[in-house]
């Protein structure tokens, strides 16, 4: 019986009308290229995501039939030899013909023949973009190209970088230290077509003055004391893709100059060097001081800031997003088990509630480790308030966790809350500390107040 489907399978395949029947009605996308990335098989699904037609497309290498290398320059094709591939995954964003970005699935799979050897690969691809819009609008979304959060001020930066990461203006972030603002940065990159990429960042704070020169846009041999060879500046490794300056009002007004001249042209010069160098660089900045304030106090050029500022996100502080705290928590708890190799140590409610109560002033980072110093205080087990650093133990709680104790609810707390969360009264009934049916019914009999 297994033999005459077997056979049964092979007649069906082996006509090449019907295979290409059958992988014109998938509801993938699907490409095949040979060693050479010669296309010799495009889908009708492929033709809608992308918006070209076979006839542009079969025949062609896949780094030139869609304007750019279909897989953004970042795949095991873009070399001479290309490697063995088995199976891989991965997200990236392309541009279909009409100039639209579409964040697509992608898996690329090895086609062999009856001698085992490789002859191609085969790509299946879906398209993700309108799922995704739906899932920010609708607030079904717990994270976002790695960074967590589900609050409505942080849905609003991912669909902030959605919108952006199409672009290629200069994005600024802002935000408290702490916040995540290379997260934010990385996440643009990853999300625009320049994904495959470098993304270079470099801290302008951490550096001394007679080096940043040299890391940003490098030196020839001999240009300074300790020069024995001649060395690529960040602008340049970061050629085709995106560098991340991250505290940029820590840079020199000598640095502000050069940093201009670069946005205003794209070229600069090596330290000691004459030759005009021109890359092609999205830049991103960030830093966590107000720079207006810095050009009202002369440390900070106004015609720079306008060049940098063309698309400004700002990242909300931790404690005007607490409903993320949770997700943020149990993420860091998840983290450590994987990095141990040990089932994720739980959290007691009286501990969240702690933490959701502390004001968090360093944000993120300062949240990650209190869980990490939480963990190691509680042996890896269930981490109590008193497993918690000595400053959240004994912080002051909040209304909310006063009126989670009294198991009450009134009008004015449940208004706080609904309004904390952007109208969300799952989240609502969490931070009040009782359950969905709870808030419903409450707000079913007052609902002349609401």
């Amino acid at each position: 019986m297994k033999t005459n489907i077997s056979e049964k399978l092979n007649r069906i395949i082996e006509a090449p009308d019907n295979l290409s029947r059958i992988l014109d009605n998938l509801q993938e996308g699907i490409i095949a290229h040979d060693l050479n990335r010669n296309i010799f098989f495009f889908n009708k699904v492929a033709e809608s995501i992308t918006g070209y037609s076979r006839s542009e497309i079969l025949n062609r290498d896949c780094h030139l039939a869609f304007g750019a290398p279909f897989c953004s320059g970042d795949c095991n094709f873009c070399g001479n030899a290309p490697p063995p591939l088995d199976l891989e995954k991965r997200a990236l964003t392309i541009t279909t013909k009409s100039g639209e970005q579409r964040r697509i699935d992608m898996t690329i799979t090895n086609m062999r023949d009856e001698n085992n050897e490789s002859f191609g690969v085969l790509v299946s691809f879906k398209d993700l973009t309108d799922l995704i819009n739906l899932q920010i609008k609708a607030g079904d979304i717990r994270s976002f190209s790695n960074i967590i959060g589900q609050d409505i001020k942080m849905l609003q930066v991912f669909q902030q970088i959605k919108d952006v990461a199409a672009y290629d203006y200069s994005v600024h972030i802002s935000g408290e230290t702490g916040t995540g603002k290379e997260l934010v940065a990385s996440a643009i990159h990853n999300e625009s077509p320049r994904s495959g990429q470098p993304f270079a960042p470099i801290n302008c704070g951490a550096l001394p003055e007679s080096l940043i020169e040299s890391e940003l846009f490098g030196h020839v041999k001999g240009a300074f004391s300790g020069a024995i060879r001649e060395k690529k500046g960040r602008f340049e490794l970061a050629d085709k893709g995106t560098i991340f300056l991250d505290e940029v009002a820590e840079l020199s007004k000598l640095m502000q100059v050069k940093l201009l001249r670069f946005l205003q042209d794209g070229t600069f010069e090596k330290v000691g060097g004459e030759k005009t160098i021109q890359v092609d660089v999205r830049v991103i900045s960030a830093t966590n001081k107000d720079l207006m304030e810095e050009i009202k106090a002369e440390r900070f050029r106004e015609d720079l800031y306008y060049r940098l500022n063309v698309i400004p996100v700002k990242l909300p502080p931790l404690r005007e997003r607490r409903t993320d705290i949770p997700l943020l928590v149990n993420h860091f708890l998840k983290e450590a088990g994987r990095w141990h190799n040990t089932p994720a140590p739980s959290i007691t409610d009286e501990a969240l509630n702690a933490m959701m109560d502390f004001e968090w002033r360093g944000n993120v980072r300062e949240l990650q480790n209190a869980v990490q110093f939480s963990i190691v205080k509680s042996n890896g087990n269930v981490i109590k308030k008193e497993d918690l650093p000595t400053e959240i133990a004994r912080a002051n709680t909040n209304e909310f966790s006063k009126q989670s104790r009294s198991g009450k609810l009134d009008i004015d707390s449940v208004r706080t809350a609904l309004k904390t969360t952007g109208g969300n009264k799952a989240k609502a009934a969490k931070i009040l500390g009782v359950g969905r049916a709870t808030l419903y019914r409450f707000l079913g009999a007052n609902s002349d107040s609401f």
